[in-house]
């Protein structure tokens, strides 16, 4: 097995190389930007926006597995971003020349945004897909034109649905990160919706079920998930408790958003059937939190 990783600099990426490279699993990193990971990864520089010979760039690269994880992440943009549609077309053009030299299996990172979150649990099979967002209707666009392409092509495609992730190297907008800048006195304090349930995961469980698909030749789509509802109260007081604050700096405000789901989860049985569970329960490991300053 021999990976190519788009997205090997992002937040989840980083995780995924990480764990590739504990498994010895040789990587390819392709994009505008080297990981800065000094793990004897290779390295081909490509701008997937403007890059107009993919296939030239990967011949003879000996890619056997495409892990592509690329897309516009921009936080509080990426749900509206016109780039989004413009993804759609990279990762086809991506999955068009990684089949053509010889591609054994794809794996491409999806969203729960995909589904319709009035459901609130969210199953792969049943839960129906409806996304309130163009990313949400991008990704999901982009999951039924890869899987007729690589069932054309004779190649296993799994598509994974990351829900939250979490951990070291997310952006400082992000809830947990902010919740801590606020509790450290870094920021000012904003209401959230603490009676709702979400489904957090960290990175590097994330980036393990990834690698689960990969070396599992799965097909089809699959939740990465925690499957543990935890609620907002909770998460803020676990984290002002690790702080020595006060929750009430939070909890005691008006929430700022509305129209959000009370619950939010999603299934991880077909994934933890391939063998895969998770090893961080947010609520009871948080020294794996983002680091304090």
């Amino acid at each position: 097995m021999k990976v190519l990783l788009t997205g090997a600099s992002g937040f989840l990426g980083r995780y995924v190389l990480q764990a590739l490279h504990r498994q010895n699993v040789p990587v390819l990193e392709l994009g505008r930007r080297h990981s800065g990971q000094d793990l004897g990864t290779e390295f081909i520089y490509a701008d997937l926006q403007e890059a107009s010979d993919l296939g030239a760039l990967l011949k003879d690269s000996g890619a056997t597995h495409l892990l592509h994880l690329a897309w516009c992440t921009e936080h509080g943009k990426f749900w509206t971003a016109p780039a989004n549609l413009a993804w759609v077309n990279i990762t086809l053009q991506l999955l068009e020349a990684f089949c053509a030299q010889g591609g054994k299996h794809v794996t491409v990172g999806g969203t729960c945004a995909e589904y319709d979150w009035s459901y609130g649990y969210c199953d792969e099979d049943k839960t129906p897909l409806i996304p309130a967002t163009l990313y949400g209707v991008c990704k999901d666009a982009t999951r039924r034109i890869i899987m007729a392409r690589c069932e054309y092509y004779q190649i296993p495609c799994a598509w994974g649905r990351v829900f939250l992730p979490y951990g070291h190297g997310e952006n400082s907008q992000r809830l947990i990160p902010a919740l801590i800048d606020i509790f450290q006195g870094k920021r000012a304090a904003f209401g959230v919706n603490s009676n709702v349930y979400r489904d957090f995961l960290h990175a590097s469980d994330v980036a393990d079920g990834f690698i689960t698909l990969l070396k599992h030749h799965a097909y089809g789509a699959f939740n990465i998930s925690s499957a543990e509802p935890v609620q907002i109260r909770d998460l803020v007081i676990k984290i002002a408790g690790s702080l020595n604050a006060d929750p009430q700096r939070v909890l005691g405000l008006p929430a700022q958003r509305q129209g959000e789901p009370h619950l939010l989860l999603g299934d991880n049985s077909k994934l933890m059937a391939l063998g895969w569970q998770h090893k961080i329960s947010i609520l009871q490991d948080l020294k794996l939190l983002p680091a304090k300053a």
